[in-house]
């Protein structure tokens, strides 16, 4: 997630140079066909230009609409994990009656909610991320990655240690407390699945970079009659508009992505790990997760 005001110049150009340079060339190719085909026939109309602008405004507003709402969501949905998260391990430590075996079992359960996390992150994130497995005992992690959706499975065990603690004297309102945290990390846990595994519709993306090279090519023939080769960079520069607006809803598309328009999911699941740990009383606590060159987290 950017946490800069301004954009960097060079990010920027970074994003968008392969989309410029055929830009250019697309520009230069319609300006050479205008002054040796075209213009030697008849006048491109300019209202061909005036309809595409106006039915590429509605794409994009729709695409980056739509983007901007599932990014907005999954951010939610963590800022809700967040908070549940503390709510779960304040609840356990506080609600369970205390004694040797029912502090180990809150323990675990604790720990093993730092683990729920760094395994759902991963699987978001569709990456190979292990840092799950220091938080299980060894029986546990080979238990859970036997299953398909390893969070589903640690959750289970959530289930089966809460029922352990209710046999233990704990309170029925209390019992109920803790599993009405328990359902909150699964119907959030499938909000995000639901996210990730939706797909974006095709058809809209598509047609909207059909619609710009369309409106470059269109604009670039209709100006070449009036300003020459100058056409090529104007036509350049209302496309690079359309073209950077498009892209920057794009990258909200995937919330989940590692990348410097996603949600923050290192950030947000090192905050909820460094809170549970020091609600325990550990001693050994990682560090924050810093902005990348003061601009970004991940």
């Amino acid at each position: 997630m950017l946490i800069v005001k301004n954009i960097r110049l060079s990010r920027i150009i970074r994003n968008t140079w392969q989309v410029d340079l055929i830009m250019i060339v697309s520009c230069t190719v319609a300006f050479l066909a205008h002054e040796y085909l075209i213009a030697h026939h008849f006048i491109v109309p300019t209202i061909i230009p005036g309809v595409l602008g106006t039915a590429i405004a509605f794409f994009i507003g729709f695409n980056n609409n739509q983007a901007y709402d599932r990014w907005w969501e999954a951010r939610k949905i963590w800022g809700g994990l967040v908070n549940d998260s503390r709510s779960f391990a304040r609840s356990l430590l506080s609600y369970v009656p205390k004694n040797a075996a029912n502090d180990e079992v809150v323990r675990r359960m604790i720990l093993r909610h730092i683990a729920f996390l760094y395994a759902l992150k991963a699987n978001l994130r569709s990456t190979k991320d292990l840092i799950y497995i220091k938080y299980l005992s060894e029986d546990e992690q080979q238990q859970v990655e036997k299953q398909r959706n390893v969070h589903n499975a640690i959750l289970h065990n959530q289930a089966k240690d809460l029922e352990k603690l209710y046999t233990s004297q704990l309170d029925g309102f209390k019992f109920l407390d803790i599993n009405n945290l328990l359902i909150k990390f699964s119907d959030e846990m499938g909000m995000c699945e639901r996210i990730k595994n939706t797909v974006f519709p095709t058809t809209y993306s598509y047609l909207t970079k059909v619609f710009i090279w369309l409106f470059v090519v269109t604009f670039t023939l209709v100006i070449s009659q009036d300003m020459g080769w100058w056409a090529i960079f104007m036509g350049w520069l209302v496309g690079f508009v359309f073209v950077s607006t498009q892209i920057n809803g794009m990258s909200l598309i995937d919330p989940f992505e590692n990348n410097s328009s996603g949600v923050p999911l290192n950030q947000i699941t090192r905050t909820i790990e460094i809170n549970l740990l020091q609600m325990l009383g550990e001693e050994e606590v990682p560090a924050p997760v810093m902005p990348i060159n003061d601009e970004y987290v991940l």
